[in-house]
């Protein structure tokens, strides 16, 4: 199963998923409750909106970290459901695709991901992952013509296809514009708040942010909530999502919006989101506010947790 632009096109948010009901009623509340005895604690939770939808800016810890945060809120029956931006390699299998979809989540496939996709579909084996970074580096203009080029990265692209470097980089802004499209039908038509990990992977210490939360909120001028995460990894240890007894404490921050700490990054005039155009001409902005948002998501994690 490979998330292409056809399989985006396909995804339909809702205002009050079934699937998220599902799992937070009888998976996980059968888990916290009898299974295992999970202690969930959202601190400050006041600073959420509730009436208005808010990016939600979170560590990521393990695979399962926002669903104690997703539980505990609709436990409190007080605020929206959510969606979250999640890696396309989650949708390998076809059955656990379909339940993502259900779940009301957003897959966001990365450059890496369809060159991997698009090799295994037409070799119907995978490439290897020395060569993998070399044709990552090509297609992410590392090098400077294709006299430059690795030997092995030269004899992939070819395998693939003459213009197959066109046309990845081409497919790519292609899916981001329909990840966009899908992050403003959460935010503004199906009254959904948007879960993201800046970090864009998986660590204990809390890592470098990507500018993809930035320029959403740049973009749409909603308000960023930045969210620590504290001991879920204690809790989820492993690949299975099965959480055993433990505390799992979410730290909520100052909101940060174009009226407060952000304003002076606003920018004025109407820009393609996630485009190569203005990722150059907003290039400051969008640093300068992950910046804001890692430091704001540093100061409410544990010291284990936090930066070194």
């Amino acid at each position: 199963m490979m998330v292409d632009l056809e399989y985006m096109k396909r995804i339909r948010l809702v205002t009050k998923p079934l699937g998220q009901q599902f799992v937070a009623a009888c998976i996980l509340h059968t888990n916290y409750r009898i299974f295992a005895d999970v202690d969930i604690r959202i601190e400050n939770v006041e600073r959420i909106p509730l009436d208005e939808n808010v990016i939600f800016a979170m560590n990521h810890t393990d695979r399962f970290n926002y669903w104690p945060f997703q539980y505990k809120m609709w436990h409190m029956k007080c605020f929206p459901y959510t969606t979250v931006w999640v890696k396309g390699k989650y949708y390998g299998n076809a059955v656990l695709a379909k339940g993502l979809d259900l779940c009301n989540l957003i897959p966001v496939p990365s450059m890496g991901y369809l060159i991997e996709e698009f090799y295994k579909k037409k070799f119907k084996r995978r490439l290897d992952r020395n060569v993998y970074r070399d044709v990552k580096d090509v297609v992410d203009g590392m090098y400077d013509g294709v006299s430059a080029w690795p030997k092995a990265a030269a004899d992939a692209l070819h395998e693939m296809g003459e213009n197959f470097v066109d046309f990845v980089r081409d497919y790519y802004d292609m899916v981001m514009e329909r990840v966009a499209e899908l992050s403003r039908i959460a935010l503004y038509e199906k009254d959904l708040n948007l879960i993201i990990f800046p970090e864009g992977t998986r660590g204990t210490k809390l890592g470098e942010g990507k500018t993809g939360l930035a320029q959403l909120a740049l973009h749409t001028g909603k308000k960023i909530i930045p969210v620590g995460c504290n001991n879920s990894d204690a809790v989820y240890t492993g690949s299975l999502p099965f959480a055993k007894s433990g505390w799992i404490t979410y730290r909520v921050g100052e909101p940060l919006s174009l009226d407060n700490q952000l304003k002076e990054f606003k920018i004025e005039e109407p820009f393609t989101l996630f485009s190569k155009e203005s990722q150059q001409k907003y290039k400051r902005q969008f640093e300068q506010v992950t910046d804001i948002v890692m430091e704001s998501i540093n100061r409410l994690l544990d010291e284990k947790y936090r930066r070194a």
